[in-house]
């Protein structure tokens, strides 16, 4: 019996290179997408090491013509089973502070990244009946982050993809799932520091201050790309369909209490309120603690 073939884009290092490594080790014949193979070496290191499934190759998610050759050159060795659109970049910055050039950019890895993929095998699995999509999308794609606009749009968009691909595709039995990810333990911040803008001198500085907050909350829990790779794992091989998944206590809090919130109390929550005040209304709200 053939092996089922699996993308996962966005592989040099967190979510990516568990979910790549999680597959292989269940038994996936996996294409590890990249878009510098250069930053390949903790993941050939491991792959090497227990002789995995996995093939590294290199895919710009941003460019049309590195994803054909990159599915060209997948589509060869089989039918792809699987699709990870894991590959994204993050910033925060207010708005008014973010230059529209990487605001563009955010969105055409985030967003666009992820449609030149589904795009690039649409036709293979519709035909063939079968085949999952699986959209990293974050929990920010369910509640809108002030500092942080271009990235939660990017994932609001993402989020709406997932549910209306899923709608189109049902019926040729493609499955389509969004993995909500919290705050987890990667590089996300480190690999967009150019587009993490913290300035004490800023009218802006409180929102990008409990920005940090936030993070810094969700950093201490430490969930880990491992327990989004499980996710992954699960949402394909589960005989019970889930359109989302969220991953982490706090995107499973912010899943289930959001919807019971007032949009008026989400705007009023970054009023200009004491710190104590904050993280009262906060922890009401969503249960975390800041």
């Amino acid at each position: 019996m053939e092996m089922e073939i699996a993308v996962v884009t966005g592989t040099s290092s967190g979510i990516g290179l568990a979910t790549t490594l999680r597959l292989a080790r269940s038994g996936y014949q996996v294409f590890a997408g990249m878009r510098n193979p250069a930053k390949a070496d903790d993941l050939r290191e491991i792959v090497e090491s227990e002789k995995l499934p996995v093939e590294i190759i290199t895919l710009d998610v941003t460019s049309d013509r590195s994803v054909e050759e990159a599915f060209a050159l997948v589509e060869a060795a089989g039918p792809v089973d699987v699709l990870v659109n894991n590959a994204g970049i993050g910033g925060a910055t207010p708005l008014e502070l973010t230059p529209d050039d990487e605001h563009r950019l955010i969105f055409d890895t985030n967003y666009f990244g992820a449609v030149r993929c589904i795009k690039a095998l649409l036709p293979m699995m519709r035909e063939r009946g079968l085949g999952t999509i699986v959209n990293v999308t974050s929990i920010t794609g369910r509640y809108a982050v002030p500092n942080q606009i271009a990235y939660s749009a990017s994932k609001w968009a993402l989020e709406c993809l997932g549910e209306a691909l899923a709608g189109e595709l049902k019926r040729f039995g493609v499955r389509v799932v969004n993995i909500e990810p919290g705050v987890i333990m990667t590089k996300i911040f480190e690999n967009s520091e150019a587009a993490t803008r913290y300035d004490k001198t800023s009218p802006y500085q409180p929102i990008m201050r409990r920005n940090g907050k936030f993070y810094l909350a969700g950093f201490q829990r430490g969930t880990s790309p491992e327990a989004v790779a499980e996710t992954i794992l699960e949402s394909i091989t589960t005989e019970t369909y889930k359109l989302r998944w969220p991953v982490g206590e706090d995107a499973v809090s912010f899943a289930a209490r959001r919807p019971d919130i007032s949009d008026e109390d989400c705007v009023a929550l970054n009023d200009d309120l004491s710190d104590e005040e904050y993280n009262r209304r906060f922890f009401d709200y969503f249960g975390i603690k800041l």
